[in-house]
């Protein structure tokens, strides 16, 4: 039976380009998911009969939010539900099996790579039938009806098992507990040459995976050590926890220090790799040498084609405009176009559709393709295992050839977390006022080439999207961006990109805050961050 609950709207529920995204408590509000949930299928259409794909990260109040999304499910109409055992699916996963099961789309239960547990953060998101992110005009009507809803429909009925694989009913829509595993790995094993890494790691190679008790340990599992042979202890913190262990799933040389304080070891492993809560992010590190996002797009657009699933090249690259641009340079010499455009994983997803990019990069260690509509964590730590069996050269040995061919895009990301939110933005409106008057300027020795504030012109939809984040360009080729990071559940993230080219040889092996301290000088002296907010130093440097 299909119960008509009444309810009032709530304040402050627009989602952005990850969704919505806030602490547990709020969403453990009476009604908070509900209203979210109502006033997501109010603003679809053509559903009724259709499948829905559900799952999360297995952080705190996931499965009591799943049951909700599912029992609303039957009393909207849709006809089936499939849902990862355990309430378990990978935010890659989920886009995978959207795609695979041509669903009309999936509801995501993630906070990505913010922190779980009772105090902790969550979120939920909607994904549309391409697998990708939900655009701009779907989260603007699901916010505006949740300025006016008045009720909601729930299905009267039993919490679905969620440890158990198979079929069930709620009301007359059938919920399917699927593998949250197979449909990924099925995937995985189409595009990279798993032969040809099994016989890597046969051969003596070792790593170490650090999922930080976060989803993709199962996946992580299930095809580095099951299928691939990698070593009993290959995953770190494989087991999904509700709080993550207490620990910080954002893959960074922060959060992720004992993985980097094991690969910088003498005896380290040959390859470290992680990933974040919900299986979208990455960080690649070799023995000696960590591999800055960035860096990791252009070597993996440079070597797609040795895996079998990219062996005729690929389209065109895409990447965040505050992405480095040393996958510009691959691109050059590929002969194919590289794409800039505002952070978010959506804007890609149009450029994949129509065939314009296959390889895309955010340097927020999200890295991914055209196989589904998400970054892809786990994705791009088989790209490289795939480029390491084929080359037969380490870590380090790759990335130097790379620099030697390219040159070196010294790049670093300095973060100042939890900043006051009207500093924050006081800060940015004066630096944008400021922008005519910066070209000419000469500043700690650099001479300012332009000043913008980056705004986009999507070339398939028209759509245009504008203030994605204030550039700084200097004669020498260097660069600054300034842009407030919307990821976070308290105060915001002031982040600023410092970026120089190095085409000599002999000056690649520099310490990279050591090559970019005159920059980092003027990125803090230009805006007066410390002034300002108060912080003298960044919370997080990468």
């Amino acid at each position: 039976m299909i119960r008509v609950v009444a309810t009032t709207p709530f304040e402050g529920q627009k989602p952005g380009t990850s969704g919505l995204r806030k602490k547990v408590t709020v969403f453990q509000q009476p009604h908070y998911i509900e209203n979210f949930v109502q006033g997501l299928f109010d603003s679809l259409d053509a559903f009724e009969g259709e499948t829905l794909i559900v799952g999360g990260d297995g952080r705190y109040y996931n499965r009591e939010a799943i049951q909700i999304v599912i029992k609303m499910a039957a009393a909207a109409g849709f006809g089936r539900v499939l849902v990862g055992k355990g309430g378990i699916l990978s935010t890659p996963a989920a886009s995978c099996v959207i795609r695979k099961h041509e669903a009309f789309g999936g509801i995501i239960l993630s906070a990505s790579h913010n922190p779980g547990g009772e105090h902790g953060d969550f979120g939920i998101k909607y994904n549309i039938g391409n697998g990708g992110p939900a655009p701009e005009h779907v989260t603007d009507a699901i916010f505006e009806r949740t300025k006016t809803i008045r009720e909601y429909r729930i299905m009267d009925a039993d919490d679905i098992d969620l440890d158990t694989l198979g079929i069930t009913r709620v009301g007359d829509m059938v919920v399917d507990v699927i593998d949250p595993v197979e449909d990924y790995a099925e995937l995985m094993g189409s595009l990279f040459d798993f032969d040809a890494i099994r016989d890597l790691f046969a051969s003596g190679f070792t790593m170490r995976f650090d999922a930080m008790s976060a989803v993709t340990g199962p996946y992580a599992s299930a095809i580095l050590e099951e299928a691939l042979g990698a070593g009993p202890g290959t995953v770190m913190h494989g087991e999904p926890l509700p709080d993550f262990g207490g620990h910080h799933p954002d893959p960074n040389l922060v959060h992720a220090k004992e993985l980097n304080d094991l690969l910088m070891s003498q005896d380290g492993p040959d390859l470290g790799a992680a990933s974040d809560g919900d299986g979208d992010r990455n960080m690649i590190i070799g023995r000696g040498r960590f591999v800055t996002p960035s860096d990791s797009l252009a070597i993996i657009a440079a070597n797609a084609h040795l895996a079998p699933g990219y062996k005729d090249g690929i389209a065109g690259i895409a990447r965040s405009m505050p992405t480095s641009g040393a996958a510009d340079r691959v691109a050059e010499k590929l002969g194919v176009t590289c794409y800039e455009t505002p952070t978010g994983w959506k804007f890609f997803g149009n450029l994949l559709d129509a065939g314009l990019a296959t390889v895309c990069g955010e340097e927020s260690f999200g890295t991914g393709s055209n196989h589904v509509r998400e970054k892809d964590g786990l994705w791009a730590v088989l790209m490289w295992l795939n480029i390491l069996a084929v080359r037969r050269q380490s870590v380090a040995e790759i990335v130097a050839g790379h620099w030697e061919t390219f040159g070196r895009n010294y790049y670093t990301r300095h973060d100042y977390e939890e900043v006051d939110s009207a500093a924050a933005d006081a800060l940015m409106a004066d630096l944008r006022a400021r922008l005519d008057t910066l070209p000419g300027t000469v500043i700690n020795g650099l001479t300012v080439e332009s000043a913008d504030d980056f705004a986009y012109n999507d070339p398939i939809d028209g759509s245009v999207t504008t203030k994605q984040g204030i550039r700084v360009f200097f004669t020498d080729g260097s660069r600054l961006v300034y842009r407030l990071s919307g990821t976070g559940t308290a105060g915001a993230t002031l982040r600023l990109y410092l970026e120089r080219f190095e085409a000599d040889l002999a000056r690649h092996d520099l310490d990279t805050q050591d090559a970019l301290a005159a920059l980092v000088q003027i990125a803090r002296d230009l805006p007066d961050i410390e002034g300002r907010t108060g912080r003298s130093a960044p919370t997080v440097i990468t």
